[in-house]
């Protein structure tokens, strides 16, 4: 939800802004009778309420929120800076944080960076000056530092960082564990005969990368497999980067992999898609695994094997988290880091030994 906030005498598009003394000139009864009607105070007759309630729709009044907040030191309204909003996992996160902030009484402001630290910076900047009580971000594939939060740092204004974090001794981070994660599904590959597998990676600025690439790695050392820097494709892991992926595996004649493991699932399918066209079987030539669990990866045939993890849920706890925190319940600064669920779910994509 974008909330707009005006003070009651501001002129917009050259018409001004009904006030409650217009309201209160219109029923002829005093403005102090309208601000107590507006806000349901019981001292107010039922009748004259209702009366105050259908001349404000009549007239056009909007409430003074930005007044009133100023008063109250409080907007009830909650920041949300996410990377991009075409992604089904961002969509199942702020379907959790709407129903939490609902719950309690709270409003969000929403805005993308579209993986852009320039206007993640850009979007920071707004929420400052719409006072919002606290932040909610996932940063941008390329942003390289956090010093565009500082003023809330500074103002005293809780941050949280959610799915793709930043350490910060004054935020709190709500995230998965993606090092055990991106381990369990490479051993998974590993316990189906896989013995060069490709890891498909993002920007290692980014903690749920680098992370995944950990794991993947470590995966590999135990398992006493060598790392090989030309089975590691990094990219934006978009349509178009599992498309160069595949096209890459292609050309590497008789040293393809065996397997590829994706830090997500649409880099994933399409590159299985291409690999396809060419007549690559799957999982008899190529294994296949992805992560996050998109309704992509129940789609392609075969079915993907990936990392499953509730956005919804991650949403919802890093509002209660935030609330939370203003509501003196808990403190960020404390409570750095809560870690959620989640699941690795095998389909027949990565079955290896079962095709052959």
């Amino acid at each position: 939800m974008l909330l707009l906030f005006v003070e009651e005498s501001l002129i917009m598009a050259g018409e001004k802004e009904i006030t409650i003394y217009d309201i209160a000139k219109h029923l002829n009864i005093s403005a102090t009778t309208v601000s107590r009607g507006l806000k349901d105070h019981p001292a107010i007759n039922k009748n004259t309420r209702k009366k105050i309630f259908e001349a404000a729709r009549h007239l056009g009044y909007r409430s003074n929120t930005f007044a009133s907040s100023l008063r109250s030191k409080k907007t009830h309204t909650l920041g949300v800076i996410v990377h991009r909003l075409n992604s089904y996992f961002v969509a199942t996160v702020l379907a959790g944080m709407e129903d939490a902030a609902n719950r309690e009484g709270y409003n969000l402001i929403i805005s993308h960076s579209l993986e852009s630290a320039e206007k993640e910076i850009s979007n920071a900047q707004t929420m400052f000056n719409k006072r919002v009580d606290g932040l909610l971000v996932s940063l941008a594939y390329d942003t390289e530092n956090i010093a565009h939060f500082e003023p809330f740092f500074k103002k005293g204004i809780p941050v949280i960082f959610f799915d793709r974090i930043y350490d910060h001794r004054e935020s709190m981070s709500v995230v998965i564990d993606n090092y055990k994660a991106a381990y369990d599904i490479t051993k998974h590959l590993i316990d189906n005969g896989c013995r060069r597998i490709m890891h498909l990676g993002g920007n290692m600025l980014r903690n749920v990368y680098a992370d995944r690439l950990r794991g993947y790695k470590q995966a590999l050392q135990d398992h006493k497999i060598r790392f090989d820097e030309k089975l590691l494709y990094i990219s934006k892991l978009n349509e178009e980067t599992g498309i160069e992926a595949a096209k890459l595996i292609l050309k590497m004649g008789n040293k393809q992999p065996d397997a590829v493991f994706s830090s997500n699932d649409v880099a994933a399918v399409y590159c299985m898609k291409k690999l396809k066209e060419a007549g690559i079987r799957i999982p008899a030539d190529i294994a296949f695994a992805g992560f996050n669990n998109d309704p992509v990866s129940k789609i392609i045939e075969p079915n993907l094997t990936t990392v499953n993890y509730s956005g919804y849920d991650m949403g919802e706890a890093a509002v209660t988290s935030l609330i939370n925190h203003l509501n003196g319940v808990t403190n960020v600064k404390i409570t750095n880091t809560i870690i959620l669920r989640s699941d690795m779910i095998v389909r027949e994509s990565s079955l290896k030994k079962q095709s052959l």
